[in-house]
């Protein structure tokens, strides 16, 4: 029986059966390869070219010659393509009878997942019986698997970042509330390296807003002083709404009082831009106390910087609306006012004197 001739007319079933097999005639010549070792190889028909041009045997021992690879018949190979050095695969060699030559049975082994993607394998490159196919479905399944988690996981910290922000933002206006200003002016006191300013705002004339247009235009209002703050302020700080009509402000590296002053008059005077809000204007103004840490005799704690902040803004409010107070270390040490766009101050209260205790102050005028 001439088993050249016999293999040769059963090529379907081979190609079927060992989709990656070479067969490598007495003369180091291919007489036969498997569909997916050509797609694999990508040197077209590969029938009549130099076998060892193709592959580079490595394991167990280099070779270069079809007597000796009919030696290791049997033998577990280890072997690359030559075109793809990097990629690994295993073989074993079965010597034909009647100088028929060697067939060569390839698989993938540990490289099946690279492979599959580098040479763009289906399941239809593998023989059914092949190990490979349950190793793909594995593979699949682990990518599926892989990739939901990683979904999940990028969800989950998504919906956890949108809590934390959600919890340190003002929902109306979309600045910072007063847990996240506490905790950027307890991490600012932390760093002695950098000196810094706390501005308080109060909003004048607010509730007279609220009262005769409603609250709606009062959000109206707030959310345009949102808007003033983060046109006038650098990038690097940070503005907070901590209460009804009351803003912080943090100022970094700044302790000069001219410019504090200059900037708390920029911020006055544009919130006093009269607001329309449905065919009516809203008129408010502003009045700021500035507290810094440069002023103080020691670095003051998160409550010590707020109440002097507090204290500078009750000396403004009792000098007049539309004004502004600078502490310094035990009083306030400038209470001025900023020029108005309209004549409207004539029914604010005269100047008051200021005092440091607490227990001396009176309500703020609105």
């Amino acid at each position: 029986m001439n088993v050249s001739k016999t293999l040769l007319q059963c090529g379907d079933a081979l190609d079927r059966l060992l989709p990656m097999h070479l067969w490598i005639g007495v003369d180091a010549k291919v007489v036969r390869a498997g569909p997916t070792l050509a797609k694999m190889v990508g040197r077209g028909d590969l029938r009549g070219q130099p076998a060892f041009g193709l592959i580079t045997i490595r394991h167990p021992a280099p070779v270069a010659g079809v007597a000796a690879l009919c030696a290791l018949s049997g033998q577990r190979l280890g072997l690359v393509l030559t075109d793809s050095p990097d990629m690994p695969l295993r073989a074993v060699a079965v010597a034909l009878p009647d100088a028929a030559g060697v067939i060569l049975d390839l698989s993938l082994g540990l490289s099946f997942a690279r492979a599959v993607a580098a040479f763009g394998l289906t399941l239809r490159d593998f023989s059914p019986c092949d190990q490979t196919i349950e190793l793909l479905y594995l593979h699949e399944a682990n990518s599926a698997t892989t990739t939901l988690s990683q979904h999940l996981t990028a969800r989950l910290q998504h919906a956890r970042l949108e809590a934390q922000t959600q919890a340190m933002t003002d929902p109306l206006t979309g600045l910072a509330n007063r847990r996240a200003m506490d905790a950027e002016i307890s991490r600012a006191l932390a760093d002695h390296a950098h000196d810094f300013a706390l501005l308080q705002i109060d909003l004048d004339l607010f509730k007279r807003v609220n009262d005769s247009l409603g609250h709606a235009a009062g959000d109206a209002v707030l959310e345009r002083v949102a808007q003033v703050l983060r046109q006038h302020l650098r990038l690097g700080d940070m503005a907070a709404r901590v209460g009804g009509d009351e803003f912080l402000v943090l100022i970094y590296d700044c302790s000069d009082d001219t410019e504090l002053g200059r900037i708390a008059t920029r911020l006055i005077a544009a919130c006093e831009v009269p607001i329309s809000y449905r065919g009516q204007l809203c008129r408010i103004s502003a009045s700021i106390g500035i507290a810094t840490v440069a002023h103080s005799t020691q670095r003051p704690d998160l409550e010590g910087l707020i109440a002097d902040a507090d204290a500078a803004l009750y000396a403004a409010k009792r000098a007049g609306r539309g004004r502004y107070a600078l502490h310094g270390g035990t009083t306030v040490v400038e209470c001025s006012a900023v020029p108005m766009m309209r004549g409207r101050r004539a029914n604010d209260p005269p100047q008051g004197g200021f005092r440091r205790r607490q227990d001396d102050r009176v309500p703020r005028p609105d």
